[in-house]
């Protein structure tokens, strides 16, 4: 699969992944089926069992069987509300003491979404069923759907076993390592689906100046650019013999009316006005904006996502400074793992080789202020925090390129003027001063080899 199927699979499968509805939807469709064809088994096989699995299934009367079915859909209905009840406390939980954004996480966790699944097709099975059930009494053959009422108990026994290991999932789930933990690793498969390696052919393409006069491409609706269908825009880009620049990049909020990048004839002066007005239409069609931002091709959203969690901690109504030490620690491994992607402007060309499509994403730079400014700012009155962001440029210093070294002396320039304001003791101060010369240590290290 190439780089391109693998970003529009990537974005479907986070747009369908975190609604919560889909797999309990798939559910309750498959159980009613299954409630309508089983029973139509149990009638031609019903005399055909061998005996040992004669023995295994459910041997009661019409009215034992709509017990059992009556006890296992009411009470698969009352365990699927606990566990919405749970899903939700722990959606408020994850909001109020961490951050809004990872709600999304929450609801992707394919393991809520199955469990829920699975209570709300054993309820449905189990009231599909029991409509099949008959007595002599009511006019009709005596009928009692043995294999259905036997599976229903089973699916009763699975669902408790879902229901045990849902509670020591949720109990894992809300623990502030696992979820960090879980969007870092979100964060690195969109850097790994997003974004080329340095040594990339793609990676060395130069970006196409403009000309003195362009045409400005206008935003039609506002919302957060969630994805561009790259492809869809390098085809349109390529049938109007035009460049076409995308000045926003996913994660950047879109205002309707406002410039949303630009275009020119790649030969001549000006693209003919119904060509253009058709490029215009197409660009809008392929730029994809929602209400919310997604990881599916933001490469920065993991990092804004860390961040939030170490603001929160460090807030005055929270002040938990291990949490956004720990929060830190993942921020440190995404920036190294961001140093390993050539990052900036992506140059999309046609088959003949000519570019075609200049797509805007951000820089390094940008990157790491959105991953330390916060936190410097909320945190510097505490050595400690200061101490793990010395430490999380000293990780960075280690893995940076040439081109990443300013960026890091700028950031670390900024930090000593924020570690100076402060009162400290003197050993504090010794300790701070010496991580801030490990970091100029290792860049110049890095300098002197080069």
């Amino acid at each position: 699969m190439n780089l391109s199927l693998k970003r529009a699979a990537q974005t479907v499968q986070d747009g369908v992944r975190t609604q919560l509805w889909p797999l309990p939807v798939l559910g309750v469709v498959l159980a009613v089926a299954a409630g309508i064809v089983v029973p139509l088994l149990d009638v031609r096989l019903d005399r055909h069992l061998p005996g040992f699995v004669d023995a295994l299934v459910f041997n009661g009367d019409p009215g034992a069987a709509r017990t059992v079915l009556n006890a296992v859909a009411s009470s698969l209905i009352t365990v699927t509300s606990l566990t919405f009840s749970l899903t939700v406390v722990t959606l408020q939980l994850a909001s109020s003491q961490f951050s809004p954004r990872l709600l999304r996480t929450f609801t992707q966790d394919l393991f809520v979404q199955v469990t829920l699944a699975i209570f709300l097709a054993t309820f449905t099975f189990a009231l599909t069923v029991l409509r099949s059930v008959r007595s002599p009494s009511e006019g009709g053959a005596l009928f009692v759907p043995r294999l259905s009422v036997t599976l229903a108990f089973l699916l009763a026994l699975a669902s408790v076993v879902a229901l045990v290991l849902f509670l020591a999932h949720l109990t894992r789930q809300i623990r502030v390592e696992t979820m960090l933990q879980r969007v870092h690793d979100d964060a690195t498969a969109t850097m790994a689906t997003n974004l080329v390696a340095h040594d990339d052919p793609q990676a060395d393409r130069l970006v196409p100046r403009p000309p003195a006069v362009t045409t400005t491409v206008w935003a039609s609706s506002s919302g957060f650019l969630t994805s561009i269908d790259q492809d869809d825009l390098l085809d349109a880009a390529e049938e109007a013999d035009a460049v076409v620049v995308i000045d926003c990049h996913p994660g950047h909020f879109v205002v309707q009316g406002t410039p949303l990048g630009s275009t020119w004839p790649r030969q001549g002066d000006r693209l003919d006005p119904d060509r253009l007005d058709q490029l215009q239409g197409k660009i809008g069609a392929t730029v994809n904006l929602g209400p919310e931002r997604t990881a599916a091709q933001d490469v920065g959203y993991g990092l804004r996502q860390v961040s939030d969690i170490v603001n929160k901690a460090l807030s005055p109504g929270i002040n938990d400074p291990t949490t956004a030490i720990h929060g830190l620690s993942q921020t440190s491994a995404l920036l190294a793992e961001l140093t390993r992607h050539h990052l900036g402007p992506l140059v999309l060309h046609d088959s003949d080789d000519h570019p075609r499509v200049v797509l805007h994403r951000p820089g390094f730079a940008e990157l790491l202020e959105l991953a330390v400014a916060q936190p410097r700012s909320y945190g510097k009155a505490d050595p400690h925090v200061l101490d793990r962001l010395y430490q999380a440029l000293t990780d960075l210093a280690w893995h940076a390129r040439p081109e990443h070294h300013q960026p890091i002396l700028d950031q670390l320039r900024r930090l000593d003027d924020a570690t100076a304001d402060q009162d400290f003791d003197h050993t504090e101060t010794e300790r701070l001063q010496s991580a801030s010369q490990s970091v100029r240590q290792i860049l110049q290290r890095d300098r002197d080899s080069a």
